[in-house]
């Protein structure tokens, strides 16, 4: 065997040992969480407040939880993630934002207070996002999705009552996630009920989701997405319950029953300089992809509030 092939061979040899370490380690921390052997983090790093956005002492207009990408990996946002949350926080100061939620730990313990990936961040960065990447498979697994979905809708629910949601209250929660995170936006519905009985608005950025999830008590979920978006679209294609064939999946009943709009935010690429978080990718109108995105988001929010409000 000549050499080229022998470490072509070994390198996937390493991969898929590594991609198995990854599995294991996935379902671990989420049988830790069921099993109880381990608490849920709820406390933030010192001077880290529970949400920004709204003064603290008067009710915002809605609470909005921001579940970041297969990049999230500490309480704070992400360089892309920060943009939009930033943004949104500067053009609607009415509302009050979350961004600390840890999508890809039941534990909510993010990796890089971890010693073994925090070692590993500085050496091979890639794992960190095959730790995330493997949670959200697990996340749609049938087998563990329920428990993911408890674990991770039970660690929103302690985030929004931290930042001073009261249940019953009313007030809006929109999730607004992108990419992996809406797997556990969508997850996240039967449990924040449950929690808050708050009214729920779903925003998906690029949303990456297998269709799963029961979106009964959701009022509506506005997909995001663009045709340059391959990323979106995969997961549309390797996910069965998104097909329009599985009639009975949480995916297709909400569609059937109205509550899932779509909207185009073309040519937005899921990640790059021409994602929809671009800063300098530019529009015909002269606004950029972020600004296009933000205005997006807002405007569906505010609508959204403004109908609860008259009912």
């Amino acid at each position: 065997m000549s050499e080229f092939p022998f470490l072509v061979v070994v390198l996937l040899g390493v991969f898929g040992l590594v991609l198995l370490a990854e599995a294991l380690l996935a379902r671990y921390e989420l049988m830790a969480y069921t099993a109880g052997w381990r608490a849920a983090t709820v406390e933030l790093p010192p001077g880290m407040p529970y949400a920004r956005g709204a003064d603290p002492g008067r009710p915002p207009r809605a609470y909005l939880v921001y579940l970041d990408g297969i990049g999230k990996r500490r309480f704070r946002d992400t360089r892309d993630g920060g943009r939009l949350v930033q943004a949104v926080i500067d053009a609607a100061p009415e509302l009050r934002v979350l961004g600390q939620v840890q999508p890809y730990s039941p534990l909510a313990d993010p990796l890089v207070n971890r010693p073994v990936w925090e070692w590993l961040r500085h050496r091979v960065e890639l794992v960190l996002f095959l730790h995330n990447v493997m949670q959200i498979f697990v996340a749609a697994d049938h087998r563990y999705r329920p428990l993911y979905n408890r674990a991770v809708g039970a660690q929103i629910a302690g985030q929004l009552r931290l930042a001073g949601y009261r249940p019953d209250s009313a007030i809006p929660v929109v999730l607004l996630s992108y990419s992996g995170g809406a797997q556990v936006a969508t997850g996240a519905v039967e449990e924040l009920r449950t929690h808050l009985r708050a009214p729920l608005l779903l925003i998906t950025l690029g949303g990456f989701h297998n269709g799963a999830n029961d979106l009964t008590h959701a009022h509506h979920l506005h997909q995001l997405t663009s045709a340059g978006d391959w990323i979106e679209r995969s997961g549309m294609w390797i996910f069965p319950q998104r097909w329009r064939v599985w009639s009975g999946s949480g995916w297709n009943l909400a569609r059937r029953a109205g509550k899932i709009t779509v909207h185009r935010l073309d040519p937005a690429t899921h990640v790059g300089p021409g994602s929809y978080i671009s800063r300098e990718a530019r529009l015909p109108d002269g606004r950029s992809h972020l600004e296009r995105t933000t205005d997006t988001v807002i405007a569906l929010i505010r609508a959204h509030y403004a109908a609860h409000s008259d009912r």
